[in-house]
């Protein structure tokens, strides 16, 4: 096994190590394992270079969903802001905080990969409305 010295800025050890204390692995374990994940999913990548402001990242469920780089923020959630609630790219960005060319560029992603983002679109909604149903019973 090859070692690399590893200087990260103090914030970032102490979350580290305290996610490798929750998932019950040393911090050494914790960043190969960051590491390997990272270097797979580069490997695997399913972004699409035409959109450079969106990766993506595998959801709660391991399924990869596109969302916009650098964020939390799904690209389906942009997409219903714009097309549910009628919310302009220029409110979308000012509400997420983001630049609005990243959001344009969502939008454009949308239309690129329009089936895919309305499959997990309704994929939200029968969860929420199986969740509702759970909840009533």
């Amino acid at each position: 096994m090859g070692r690399y010295p590893l200087n990260l800025p103090a914030q970032l050890k102490r979350e580290a190590e305290e996610w490798a204390t929750s998932q019950g692995v040393s911090l050494n374990q914790f960043i190969m394992w960051a590491v390997a994940e990272k270097v797979g999913a580069l490997a695997h990548s399913l972004d699409d270079p035409a959109f450079p402001h969106i990766a993506y990242r595998r959801g709660a469920a391991g399924q990869p969903v596109p969302r916009l780089r650098g964020t939390g923020i799904r690209v389906q959630t942009v997409v219903i802001a714009a097309h549910q609630w009628g919310m302009a790219p220029v409110q979308i960005a000012s509400e997420y905080s983001l630049p609005e060319a990243q959001v344009k560029e969502a939008l454009a992603f949308y239309e690129a990969h329009r089936a895919e983002v309305d499959a997990a679109i309704a994929a939200a909604i029968a969860a929420e409305q199986g969740m509702e149903e759970m909840a009533c019973a």
